[in-house]
Formats: C-alpha cells, sequence, structure tokens
C-alpha cells in the first residue's frame, strides 16, 4: 500500500492552499500535504531549508530561581527571550539529512555526516549545503533539481541532533521549502518529543507524474537506522563520527 492509497474522494481539505498574506503554506495534521506539480511548481530547483531557535534558559540556565525572585520578583511574569540562531549556540547541532529513492532503484543518503553531499546535475539529483555546526543565518539547506523529477521516486527529508546536543523540545526549528515558483511551504518541528534524536519531517514523492509533499514529523528516538526501518529504505547503517573542528 503506497503512502497516499488511503487517501479517499471528499479529502480535498487535506491539502493545503497558499495564504495570500504570508505567500506561505504552513503543512498541519489537518492539512498536511501539497501538490507541487498542481502549484505550477514541479521544476527548477527546490531549496529545502532548516533553521532553529533556542530560548536563552537553555543557554545559560534557569534565572528565575532562587534568590533571583527574591531580588527581582516581577521578572516571574516576564516572557523568555528568544535567541536567534546565532554563533554563541555551539551546544546546538541539528543536521539536515535526505534518504532518496531513485526510479531505477537506487537508494541513498544525502547529510553531513560521512561527507555524503550528493549532486545536484547528476544522481540522486539531490545535494546538500554542508554542515552548519555554529547556527550561521542560512541554516542547512539541500537543493533538489526537479528537472529530473522522472528520476526521483520518493525524498524523505529528516532531521537528527548529533551526539551531546540538547534534545527536539528545546528547539523551535522548522523545514521550509523554497519551490522555484509559488508561495513556500513551512513545516514546524513543535511536537513535545524530549527524548527523540531524530525526526522524519516531510515526504517528497512521485506518484503518477505528480510531486507530492506530504508533511509526516514523526519522532523517532534512535538515528538514521530508525528512520530507515520506518519506511522501509534497506539501506546497511554503520557508527558515524564527525571529525573535529580546529
Amino acid at each position: 500500500m503506497g503512502f497516499f492509497d488511503g487517501l479517499r474522494p471528499g479529502r480535498a481539505m487535506d491539502f493545503a492552499a497558499g495564504a495570500a498574506a504570508t505567500n506561505a503554506i504552513e503543512l498541519t495534521k489537518r492539512h498536511p500535504m501539497v501538490s507541487l506539480t498542481k502549484q505550477g511548481a514541479a521544476t527548477g530547483n527546490l531549496r529545502v531549508n532548516l533553521s532553529w531557535q533556542m530560548r536563552t534558559s537553555d543557554l545559560i540556565g534557569k534565572k528565575r530561581g532562587g534568590g533571583g525572585l527574591l531580588r527581582h520578583p516581577f521578572k516571574l511574569f516576564q516572557p523568555e527571550e528568544v535567541q536567534a540562531h546565532t554563533q554563541s549556540m555551539v551546544n546546538v547541532d541539528l543536521d539536515l539529512g535526505c534518504l532518496y529513492e531513485l526510479a531505477d532503484g537506487t537508494k541513498g543518503v544525502v547529510q553531513p555526516l560521512g561527507n555524503f553531499f550528493g549532486s545536484l546535475n547528476s544522481p540522486p539529483y539531490v545535494k546538500g549545503s554542508g554542515d552548519d555546526r555554529f547556527g550561521s543565518g542560512t541554516g542547512e539547506t539541500l537543493y533538489v533539481n526537479l528537472d529530473h523529477r522522472e528520476s526521483i521516486k520518493r525524498l524523505l527529508v529528516f532531521v537528527y541532533i548529533y551526539d551531546q546536543t540538547p534534545a527536539f523540545d528545546r528547539t523551535h526549528a522548522k523545514i521550509t521549502l523554497y519551490p522555484s515558483n509559488g508561495p513556500r511551504i513551512e513545516i514546524d518541528l513543535d511536537e513535545r518529543q524530549p527524548q527523540a534524536r531524530s525526526c522524519a519531517v516531510v515526504l517528497l514523492e512521485n506518484v503518477k507524474d505528480e510531486l507530492l509533499v506530504r508533511r509526516e514529523v514523526k519522532f523517532v528516538y534512535g538515528f538514521q537506522a530508525e528512520l530507515d526501518r520506518l519506511y522501509g529504505w534497506g539501506l546497511q547503517w554503520g557508527r558515524g563520527y564527525k571529525s573535529k573542528v580546529g
């Protein structure tokens, strides 16, 4: 049974429409799917960006306990500061990856770990921008060459947390898809899963020559091998490590 075999006539509400005010489509549990083909966005380079933020309290510790509240009682009612994705967040290391399956049966992964950066103009037609360990303003990005869409069967975009970093519930992670035409597509990783290490975020699948984008947001407690088992990719996985930054 395919991922979209469960769709029935009359479930058109599952397909999200663009919001004129923000020029964005937000994929949610109620509206988890959009057709790039019907949006006229199934050509050119699709840019997939991962960005995140951290609450200041997660970086420097809680400042509202003990004597701090006694000296400044009204701070209890002040909202928490949100610190943007900046270079000071060296303890945050979210990585963006993509499992791919091509029409000829070729399978693999594009991800920073192992330096599997892919290729844009040759198979798998997916390329990663590199590993952002320190939180630059642009985050991490994957590029998908949709001019070769007939060669792509399915792509699963996922995010994983490298060792010794905070959990997903302490980040404000978001995946944004920027098609060559039409509104951007946003998926928030806003579900509370404090022990999860990986998340399957969005599935792009070629179904009868139509490119469909579906929100997944499925958290797992393991890494890529567990996502592989969940979606039946069938790859062989080994433990990987990052080189130290000088």
